[in-house]
């Protein structure tokens, strides 16, 4: 990157098309004002007084989760998209590398289990986005635009916050310009990969597709910059996605020391390591194919029709799915991982120098897993933990360094946990509860089960103990038990003595279903 280039697109901005106009009060945020006023004098004079003196008692006692004699700690989310829980080296897989990664397990407190509730299409992204920035459960957050909530960014804005986004939004344009009052540069969903020889190769029999491979014939590269994908062309340069959501979000931060004393909510969301799965070569060259590990539960194909066999995910790979193949998809998705942990260093590196560390809560965490060639799969489009379980990493003041809680939360309680943790009232609309309680030892867990929901083709109900899934397109039942099959290859639905599990977890999932507003036919499971 060229010394001094500026990535901000502005400061506290509204976006109209793509031009920029100044942020300004309107009559509709006069009107919404008047209208939460009017709200709270109908809860009562004395609820709100006591609210009120309880807010004032939290303002006058010290906050755990700031550094000494700040009201307010900084906020930096760092989000990673399709990297399964199992792919950070100081976790559970020491073969990959992810230094960065890794320290902020060592400085913080890690939740070993938590988890991604679903989606209404395939895009599994989509809908883990629209509830992280809402708060709320996956049927009732309001869709690719988020309805009508408050907002994550919104809410610590409207508090006092400088809030800033850049790279993977992947929800509507209105909910980002709500969110944020500066905009870097964004994405969309993922960047295809794209021959710019096509027609040529095409003559010669030569494929560079990252589908349907390996492949005789197809010499896709992941480090062959002049097939886009995550190769992007910035000022005449051709820089890798990662890169460029780094140094916007380092471009912003040495600003925002110099411009303001308020505090600051980044959110900084990177493609990596979704496919086309691409890094410099040096980085590929970690990883040989043929030294890479088969998981345990690797299937040439899934036994059943789980929903989407042939969805787009799934055809990255032939059929049936081989060893060899799934080594070289894992050798490319551990490598962009490694790149991406390596531009995550880059910005806890400039979080240090610029003196903001010690008042900063840092959230690491990706909107969901992925298969890649476990269970016979290669996307995120099922139930099973290496797609619905991701790494979530707290650290920064008040938070215990090196701990880890196994408690099951879910990605989209950040909302609320931040909104605590700065001492700001959470709206009423938030569902997913608060993690603070469990990061202070108030509590050890808050679910005794959790819920997941994939279109109306899968639903999932999971305990410490047992998970259960359902396809009722299918008529399909899958039971395992967790602490003795963590890897969840021996189906118990139809041993007999487990008649009474199935039975209690279909109960606990009807009820999961009911809470929230899972409209499918509960006759159909």
């Amino acid at each position: 990157m060229a010394a001094g280039r500026s990535y901000i697109v502005s400061v506290k901005p509204q976006l109209q098309g793509n031009r920029v106009i100044s942020r300004k009060t309107t009559r509709r945020d006069f009107v919404r004002g008047v209208g939460l006023a009017a709200a709270s004098y109908a809860l009562g004079a004395a609820g709100v007084w006591e609210r009120l003196a309880c807010a004032q008692a939290t303002r006058n006692s010290a906050n755990r989760f700031a550094a000494a004699g700040r009201e307010r700690p900084n906020v930096l989310f760092l989000f990673t998209d399709d990297q399964a829980f199992g792919t950070l080296g100081a976790l559970s897989n020491p073969d990959v590398r992810t230094p960065n990664m890794d320290r902020l397990v060592r400085r913080g407190t890690t939740f070993t289990h938590c988890f991604n509730q679903g989606a209404w299409h395939g895009a599994v992204c989509v809908a883990s986005r629209a509830m992280l920035n809402t708060g709320r459960y996956v049927w009732t957050c309001g869709g690719d635009n988020c309805g009508n909530w408050p907002l994550w960014g919104q809410t610590l804005g409207k508090a006092g916050y400088d809030t800033f986004m850049t790279g993977k939004w992947h929800n509507q344009t209105p909910a980002l310009k709500r969110s944020f009052q500066t905009i870097g540069p964004t994405g969309g969903g993922m960047f295809a990969s794209k021959d710019p020889n096509a027609e040529e190769n095409a003559r010669k029999s030569i494929l560079n597709d990252p589908y349907n491979r390996p492949r005789p014939g197809n010499s896709w590269s992941p480090y062959d910059q002049t097939l886009e994908g995550h190769w992007r062309q910035v000022d005449g340069e051709t820089v890798h996605s990662s890169q460029l959501w780094a140094d916007t979000a380092i471009d912003y931060l040495h600003k925002h020391t110099k411009q303001s004393q308020n505090p600051f909510f980044m959110y900084v969301a990177f493609h990596a390591p979704h496919d086309p799965r691409q890094s410099p070569k040096e980085f590929v060259d970690l990883y040989p194919p043929e030294k890479i590990k088969i998981p345990p539960n690797y299937l040439p194909e899934h036994p059943f029709d789980q929903g989407d066999p042939r969805l787009r995910d799934e055809l990255l790979a032939p059929f049936p799915r081989t060893k060899e193949a799934v080594q070289v998809h894992l050798s490319e998705y551990y490598a962009i991982v490694t790149h991406a942990d390596h531009h995550i260093g880059r910005i806890l590196d400039a979080l240090e120098a610029s003196g903001q560390a010690d008042n900063t809560i840092i959230i690491f965490s990706a909107d969901h897993g992925l298969a890649v060639g476990q269970h016979g799969l290669m996307g995120k489009q099922n139930q099973y933990d290496c797609s619905v379980r991701m790494p979530y990493v707290y650290c920064g003041p008040g938070i215990e360094t090196g701990r880890k809680i196994d408690a099951m939360v879910y990605l989209q309680s950040a909302f609320a946990t931040t909104c605590e943790m700065a001492r700001i009232e959470t709206p009423e609309t938030v569902q997913f509860p608060s993690l603070v309680p469990l990061l202070t030892g108030e509590k050890d867990k808050l679910y005794d089960s959790i819920y997941g929901a994939y279109r109306d083709l899968q639903r999932m109900v999971r305990t410490e103990r047992y998970k259960l899934i359902r396809y009722p397109h299918v008529n399909e039942v899958q039971l395992f038990d967790l602490p003795n099959d963590p890897w969840e290859t021996t189906d118990l639905a139809e041993n007999p003595q487990y008649a009474q599990t199935v039975k209690t977890l279909d109960a606990e999932l009807h009820r999961w279903m009911e809470r929230t507003g899972d409209e499918l036919e509960l006759s159909r499971l």
